[in-house]
């Protein structure tokens, strides 16, 4: 049973997305598991650069089937600008299916994120402003629409009615203008909804081979990340097996991705992020923009604490390091190995990830490397001597994550990634 999870080991933008689209090629089945369209996935290949929002990152595979999962909450008409983009391009769409358990995001999602964001003032998560959180709370809530119910007209409009009336919503007008909206996404996708966790299971019994792909990282999860500066959903390994229906059982390996370096989009701590010379180069080498937002990316060296916890939540199999190229040139590079604490509380150095409140006051201890001037892995390592110095800053990420190093990834497109 060759399923495989792909899980962001960072605070997201990692490059799981190149990675899916690499392994895809040999997938029967691209499930996305969690999160909606907050977090950009970018992918290039021969068909250009894409940055994906809702659909599978393995689309490209024309014989792979692509699932938006249970664990998904899904902006229909974001969802069906991405499809329309494809399609233009020649991509078929044939194979795309939407699990009858996601929830949909509204218009009103989005209103409630952009005044609570408002209302925080300087206290502010820093979200996309997607309607993503409001739209999880719904859920839990258990009074969120989900992509089944718009295969329903009359159980459509009770759901409608029970959300307007917790929301407030008096106006008849108003109530009818939701609808008609709901009205619209079922005609637009009807035909793609089905219940994908009949489907999943077959393929399992199949012993066909699932990819499953995470959003965001796992610093991000609602559980075990720095929260409240969190995302709604839990994009770590058992988190996505609940966002695509698939029992833990029967995941055969899972691949955590690493950036070379760090990077966070939005609020929260970051030990140890760089505001001087360092940090410019690693944003602007690396074009550290965000997907979704176009927003910078805050940069700072390998964090090697968080690394640890990532690992010890997700329980990997192997590893995909992403980005080798961006270090490229350094003389030295950094890696942080402690969050050094006794600056307030007089503990010493930490080697496990601390609390959210201690980050906000952690000073990063670093440990210095030797830089190389390549990262061409494909060629012979007797023919470049700064392999060397490639090779032992993998082997310390492989041996702090106890995982081995299974794909390096040197650019944006396809074929710069490799086994390794």
């Amino acid at each position: 049973m060759p399923v495989t999870l792909v899980v962001g080991s960072q605070w997201g933008d990692e490059g799981k997305a190149k990675i899916i689209d690499y392994l895809a090629q040999d997938a029967d089945c691209v499930i996305r598991a969690q999160g909606g369209q907050n977090a950009g996935h970018t992918v290039v290949n021969e068909f250009g650069k894409f940055v994906f929002h809702g659909v599978p990152s393995g689309i490209f595979n024309p014989d792979a089937i692509c699932i938006i999962g249970p664990g998904t909450v899904i902006n229909p008409i974001d969802l069906l600008d991405e499809m329309e983009e494809l399609e233009a391009k020649g991509i078929s769409l044939s194979n795309l299916f939407i699990s009858d358990a996601a929830h949909i995001v509204m218009p009103y999602h989005k209103e409630q994120e952009q005044l609570e964001e408002n209302r925080l003032g300087g206290y502010k998560i820093g979200t996309t402003l997607r309607g993503i959180g409001p739209t999880y709370a719904d859920k839990a809530a258990r009074y969120g629409i989900r992509a089944g119910d718009l295969l329903d007209s009359h159980w459509l409009r009770k759901r409608n009615e029970i959300v307007s009336l917790i929301r407030g919503i008096s106006s008849a007008a108003k109530r009818e203008e939701n609808l008609n909206l709901l009205d619209f996404y079922s005609d637009k996708l009807k035909n793609r909804i089905i219940n994908t966790q009949k489907l999943v299971h077959s393929l399992i019994q199949q012993d066909k081979n699932i990819l499953v792909e995470g959003q965001l990282g796992t610093m991000r999860d609602i559980d075990h990340g720095i929260y409240p500066y969190v995302t709604s959903s839990a994009p770590s390994a058992a988190g996505l097996c609940q966002g695509a229906g698939i029992p833990p059982t029967s995941v055969t390996s899972v691949i955590g991705v690493v950036k070379a370096y760090s990077t966070m989009v939005g609020a929260g701590p970051m030990v140890g992020e760089l505001k001087d010379e360092d940090g410019r180069f690693l944003q602007e080498k690396g074009k550290e923009f965000g997907a979704t937002t176009g927003r910078p990316r805050r940069c700072g060296w390998l964090d090697l604490v968080a690394l640890r916890t990532s690992a010890i939540v997700n329980g990997f199999t192997g590893l995909a390091v992403t980005k080798l190229d961006v270090l490229e040139g350094l003389p030295e590079i950094k890696v942080c190995t402690q969050y050094q604490t006794t600056y307030f509380d007089g503990r010493g150095p930490q080697e496990e990830f601390v609390s959210t409140a201690d980050q906000e006051n952690a000073i990063p201890v670093y440990r210095t490397l030797k830089g190389w001037k390549k990262t061409e892995l494909d060629c012979d390592c007797d023919d470049s001597k700064d392999w060397g110095a490639v090779d032992r800053y993998l082997q310390l990420i492989a041996d702090t994550m106890d995982a081995p190093i299974e794909y390096v990834s040197t650019g944006p497109e396809r074929e710069k990634t490799f086994k390794y």
